[in-house]
């Protein structure tokens, strides 16, 4: 009953609902008063000034400004802001598209299947180690370099795999996406995540990335206990899954159409690629810390890896540019996501009702606990990643109107990025608007609702650990 109903839900295109929102927001601006805090210019950090709004400065606006001109949005406002919005956003765009060529072309060269392929024969025959083992590879990667779309082809090499070990398909979702959507909810380094809202907020070179780095340690580690037990659990008894009936009349699709890994090649060519990946994300890492490197600097890095793959992978002047348009491709989604999330802001920067709303909030939040303020915000971006699963799409909503909020209630704003990154990691575990678990599922004909039953107690154990983390970030 409960299938048939997920079932029945319709979620609106992500395109569509964000330019509903541009809608509402342009109908908020005829009701919601306009008006606007004093700000000062102010070093937020090394070699960064910033605008910031003073506190106790707000005033009311009138709807006229003096030259007549009427700051309440209409019908043609609407329609110019998804490209003043896309252009608003140009940066962090840029950003995203540089990267999703860098890393199309990374992956035309085979090395990063080829890298795991070898993990997972080095284990074959040692069932016990491979899911900790390719867990710890996935989520490092989610963690560090955003790895999430470029997984979907581990799941047709792993549905046999495991099923062949005596594990249910489901242990396969579990070992993959997990890991994935774990990497992000700790995020320590990803720069279509952690590093864009730090990025929208001011924030240069990831001051609590030690927080980070123990938020990973933890969440992995409670989610490697849970998947453990529960493959321990299916393959000791395989009728306590609940794919079990499912399982049996696929497994001979499933084994079928394995892919031979054995068959896998992870040539020299492959390690020195991947060792020159690895080498720039340490370059990114000490130009972060030492530096102060933003976008720019880090999509210049990953470029380079880009070409260094191509050019190591024998790849020609042409497959390296057709790779680079595919991954635009790819990413276009994303970007033009973020434009779209922006015009949302555009509309309410235009009338002037951004710092209403946030005096707003700040007033009726001032009483509330900092631990309350950070859980509060963590539960409102499990929401708004309901709708706008995209982790860049997301932080270009968010952040402009939470960073200011957390600068009135001086609160640090790395809780900010640390609730709207769990909040959009840990929603994407279950969400029906991730297109990556959809497709994942789809590949392993696992119902959602099998999906969320077996992992729901999972992902409230890691919102629980995630409300904790968000505290200690306000404090730090």
């Amino acid at each position: 009953m409960r299938e048939s109903v997920l079932k029945k839900i319709k979620v609106p295109h992500t395109y569509v609902l964000l330019f509903l929102l541009v809608v509402v927001m342009a109908i908020l601006t005829w009701f919601i008063p306009s008006g606007s805090f004093k700000t000062v210019e102010k070093e937020v950090s090394p070699g960064l000034t910033k605008n910031v709004i003073i506190s106790g400065t707000y005033q009311t606006t009138s709807k006229v400004t003096e030259d007549g001109t009427d700051i309440r949005q209409g019908i043609f406002d609407v329609l110019k802001a998804p490209a003043e919005g896309v252009q608003a956003a140009a940066q962090v765009v840029a950003f995203i598209f540089i990267l999703g060529g860098a890393f199309a072309i990374i992956t035309k060269t085979g090395a990063i299947s080829s890298g795991l392929a070898s993990v997972a024969n080095i284990v074959k025959g040692k069932e016990s180690l491979i899911i900790p083992v390719m867990m710890l590879v996935i989520s490092v990667g989610g963690s560090v370099i955003g790895t999430s779309e470029e997984t979907l082809p581990f799941y047709m090499l792993f549905y046999p795999l495991l099923i062949s070990f005596g594990y249910d398909s489901i242990t396969t979702v579990m070992m993959v996406l997990l890991s994935s959507q774990i990497g992000y909810t700790g995020s320590t380094l990803n720069p279509f995540n952690v590093l864009v809202a730090q990025g929208l907020v001011g924030i240069q070179g990831n001051p609590q990335l030690w927080l980070r780095c123990i938020e990973y340690v933890v969440y992995i580690a409670i989610a490697m206990t849970f998947v453990m037990l529960y493959a321990r659990k299916v393959k000791k008894d395989p009728k306590k899954s609940l794919m079990y009936e499912s399982d049996l009349r696929n497994k001979e699709y499933f084994i079928s159409s394995q892919n031979d890994v054995d068959n896998i090649k992870f040539t020299a060519r492959h390690k020195i690629i991947l060792i020159g990946l690895g080498a720039g994300i340490v370059w990114m890492v000490w130009g972060l810390l030492k530096k102060g490197y933003y976008m720019d600097e880090i999509a210049a890095i990953f470029l380079a890896v880009g070409i260094f793959a191509g050019i190591v992978g024998k790849l020609s002047l042409n497959d390296m540019g057709e790779a680079f348009v595919f991954g635009l491709k790819d990413f276009a989604y994303a970007a033009i996501v973020i434009g779209m999330a922006n015009a949302i802001l555009v509309i309410a920067q235009n009338g002037q009702i951004i710092d209403t709303i946030l005096n707003y909030l700040a007033n009726g939040l001032k009483s509330v606990p900092v631990a309350g303020f950070t859980t509060v915000m963590l539960l409102v971006q499990n929401v708004i990643a309901f709708f706008v699963p995209s982790s860049s799409g997301q932080a270009a909503l968010t952040m402009p109107i939470m960073g200011p909020l957390a600068e009135l209630l001086k609160i640090n704003k790395e809780a900010i990025v640390t609730t709207y990154q769990a909040g959009n990691g840990i929603t994407n575990i279950i969400s029906p608007t991730n297109g990556i678990l959809m497709a994942a599922l789809g590949l392993g004909r696992i119902s959602l609702g099998k999906w969320v039953k077996s992992v729901i107690k999972l992902v409230i154990t890691i919102e629980l650990a995630a409300m904790v983390f968000c505290a200690i970030s306000a404090f730090v």
